[in-house]
């Protein structure tokens, strides 16, 4: 089974953790402990998130006075090499010698006049309390926005159209290897009036960006792996509840919010709807049980049938 495996930021870094090096190394560990379990028998691409760490380097750009601050797009580059990086190690370290793994700087198309450079909404960076906010929105012309009880930085989230290595990607996972790739979403790009391709100040959503990668690659299951264990209707309340298996009819209704489990919710439907096989949001902690179909909110077009399981290493 091809599988395509979008890992929440939580995979990298637990919110309110210090953004040091061993903090995510040793959250990419355990992630990746989970996919070395679903590996045998299956095809394995995945993506990541990188939210706090693009954020961390911008910060660490500004504080430096002699150059301009690198762009966003650069930035995104710098961390899906970082990322992948360790990722590919500590895969590794897990699986046998064998097993061939690479990391993908991936470029991902997106049209200028997509109306998400007007309204910033992708949260990036790490949290503020409201004064520090503030203080770096005056001196940055960043836009802040509430996270919680603190505040984030948030960038446009222009939505993916074309991934400019997939018949790279689609070759290597067809000759057995694991690969990372599409890293934050991939590095947005865009072509000016003159037709040359250049990066763009933006973030593209993570998950967005899996469900395309997914349905480019044909996959057989989208798994879209964060810190909670599904979808949940009236969330915080009394009456909150998961929901299981569900049609993209059926979610469409739903008031998410719109930086967290509401992109996770579209991309998960739109894969659902393109291919006509299934996507999963749920724990990363439960991939096993995710792949083995009995985890998750479970998101599929009415008729589907689900494709053939291969065994699951325990």
């Amino acid at each position: 089974m091809r599988i395509v495996i979008a890992l929440g930021g939580n995979a990298l870094l637990q919110r309110g953790q210090p953004m040091t090096a061993e903090n995510q190394r040793a959250n990419i560990r355990v992630a990746a402990e989970r996919i070395a379990a679903i590996a045998p028998g299956n095809q394995i691409v995945v993506a990541h998130g990188n939210g706090p760490q693009v954020g961390l380097l911008a910060l660490q750009a500004a504080a430096y006075h002699d150059v301009a601050p690198y762009p966003l797009d650069v930035l995104g580059a710098q961390t899906e090499a970082m990322i992948g990086y360790v990722i590919e190690q500590e895969l590794g370290n897990l699986l046998p010698p064998e097993q061939s793994l690479a990391t993908l700087l991936t470029m991902i198309e997106v049209d200028r006049d997509d109306p998400a450079f007007d309204h910033p909404t992708k949260p990036i960076g790490p949290v503020y309390d409201r004064e520090t906010a503030e203080r770096l929105k005056a001196a940055s012309g960043w836009v802040i926005a509430p996270d919680g009880d603190k505040f984030r930085r948030v960038v446009p989230s222009p939505k993916p159209k074309r991934i400019f290595e997939i018949r790279a990607i689609r070759s290597l996972v067809e000759q057995g290897t694991i690969v990372i790739c599409a890293g934050g979403g991939g590095i947005p790009t865009m072509y000016d009036d003159s037709g040359k391709l250049h990066g763009v100040e933006a973030v593209i959503d993570k998950d967005l960006a899996s469900a395309l990668l997914a349905e480019q690659l044909a996959a057989d299951l989208l798994v879209i792996a964060t810190d909670v264990d599904g979808v949940y209707v009236d969330w915080g309340s009394e009456k909150q509840t998961k929901l299981g298996r569900v049609t993209p009819d059926e979610l469409a209704g739903l008031d998410l919010p719109a930086g967290s489990m509401g992109p996770k919710v579209q991309a998960a439907c739109g894969f659902a709807r393109i291919t006509g096989n299934e996507a999963v949001i749920g724990a990363l902690t439960d991939i096993v049980d995710i792949v083995q179909g009995t985890a998750g909110t479970r998101v599929r077009s009415v008729g589907a049938t689900r494709p053939q399981l291969a065994s699951i290493s325990q």
